[in-house]
């Protein structure tokens, strides 16, 4: 039985959950639909002048089925798409326009919708074989596939840059992911979703790991297959979908559920094999964690596979049985904590066990003072694990720290954040503690900065 059911999900809206870690924040998800908006109105208004066709719009992947991740580090951008479909009767083939001039005119006029941005946030990139893309601020980006779209007879075709019409239905694929679970379910799927695609984002690099429409189609279909009736939380949920995709799942031919001769896996031989020992990997540590000895145990091995954006169990001491008997840990780290400004190298702030409140912008060490006293073979990891808004919209919730007996981080958004360190020993976990990092959001002036013009300028007068 599963100990971590909070930590993968809770009603509450403040309590740190991976489930609240992996998604968008409401504000993000309120600026991506304003920015689709704008974009959307234009291109359609667009298109329709140069056409003088009817032009319909459609949001769909993992925005539309509310399955959308936040970047798994800085750097990496949310994605939304958002389709733009051309409606005329008849075959693709029979309309006023060619499937390359309509990618070259959507091109164009998102170009254009980029160089009317006062602010300079757009950027269109490169058109790519079956989608235009335009980045917009650091964070985002809008893909824009186009489509004919024979209305009567429901009917939609993808516009390709090889100037080709390839059979593809959004919506047809949406429709099934909606009615393939009962409507109490459909919460619980769309965040095993969510979960699987952190996890690949974490283990794979970018054009390496499954796409999020082969993801979904394997979670849906596993969920059909699994017998949920007695399993409670999303941990025993998502150990028992990754069980399923690793023994019964074809992880190779992933069939398109509305279209049965599309293979949605476009991986290579040697990537596919890849991800079935990540799996493998993934399966072994949903068992360890499930039969681990406490919730903090447990939540310490869970993030083997969601590393900072699993919320460890904030237990003061951790607890494993021993002959019938609850026994603290074998070792309880004592660590020593140095925060310097760097505009003020001169000042220091000092803790143990914790530090803070400190400004922005310190350099800070952490040093395992009783590193002595670990028995041998023992392994001690550093984790950050960010909290608050500023944080969120960086995408910024943490990164492992390293291995050691040292750590060094920076200080750079306003709140209280942790560095975990976790101390392992042939597997098992043996001692752990939660460093709060505390950061006031002011940032330390520089020691004796430059002075004023005007004090300058008193003093020369004054030598006269």
């Amino acid at each position: 039985m599963g100990t971590c059911a909070s930590l993968f999900h809770s009603t509450e809206a403040d309590t740190q959950s991976l489930h609240r870690r992996v998604k968008p924040t409401d504000e993000q998800y309120e600026s991506q639909q304003t920015e689709w908006n704008n974009l959307r109105d234009y291109m359609v208004a667009g298109l329709r002048e140069a056409l003088e066709l009817p032009i319909e719009s459609w949001l769909q992947g993992s925005y539309k089925f509310g399955t959308q991740i936040r970047p798994s580090k800085m750097g990496e951008e949310f994605d939304i798409d958002l389709g733009i479909y051309a409606v005329w009767s008849g075959a693709p083939k029979d309309g006023p326009v060619g499937a390359s001039d309509l990618k070259n005119l959507l091109q164009s006029l998102l170009e254009t919708y980029a160089d009317d941005d006062e602010d300079g946030r757009c950027e269109v990139a490169p058109p790519k074989e079956r989608c235009n893309r335009i980045r917009i601020g650091d964070d985002f980006h809008i893909d824009t596939p186009c489509y004919h779209l024979n209305r009567a007879a429901d009917e939609r075709s993808l516009a390709t840059e090889s100037d080709t019409w390839e059979g593809s239905d959004p919506k047809a694929i949406y429709l099934w992911w909606r009615e393939a679970f009962a409507e109490e379910l459909r919460p619980r799927a769309r965040r095993m979703v969510q979960y699987m695609k952190m996890w690949a984002a974490l283990t794979f690099e970018d054009g390496e790991r499954p796409s999020s429409v082969m993801l979904t189609v394997l979670v849906g279909e596993a969920l059909q297959q699994i017998d949920g009736e007695e399993l409670t939380g999303d941990d025993e949920w998502f150990a028992e979908v990754v069980n399923h995709l690793n023994t019964q799942a074809n992880f190779r031919y992933v069939e398109n559920p509305v279209d049965d001769t599309e293979n949605l896996n476009r991986l290579s031989d040697e990537q596919n094999s890849a991800i079935e020992d990540a799996l493998d990997d993934l399966s072994s540590i949903c068992a360890r964690a499930l039969s681990a000895e406490s919730k903090l145990a447990a939540s310490e091995i869970w993030s083997e596979a969601f590393q900072h954006f699993f919320p460890v169990s904030d237990e003061d001491t951790v607890l494993k049985e021993e002959a019938g008997a609850l026994v603290a840990m074998a070792f309880d780290p004592l660590v020593s904590v140095i925060a310097r400004p760097r505009g003020n190298t001169e000042m220091d702030f000092k803790g143990v066990n914790e530090i803070g409140p400190i400004p922005r912008d310190c350099d800070i060490e952490f040093t395992l003072e009783n590193a002595s006293e670990l028995p041998p073979g023992a392994t001690v990891r550093w984790t950050v694990r960010n909290e608050g808004a500023e944080a969120e919209i960086k995408n910024d919730l943490g990164h492992f720290a390293g291995e050691g007996v040292k750590a060094s981080e920076h200080s750079a958004y306003r709140g209280k954040h942790h560095m975990d360190i976790s101390v392992w020993r042939f597997g098992q976990l043996i001692g752990r503690r939660r460093i709060p990092v505390t950061i006031s959001g002011v940032k330390m002036p520089a020691r004796n900065p430059s002075r004023p013009r005007w004090t300058k300028f008193r003093s020369k007068r004054g030598r006269r």
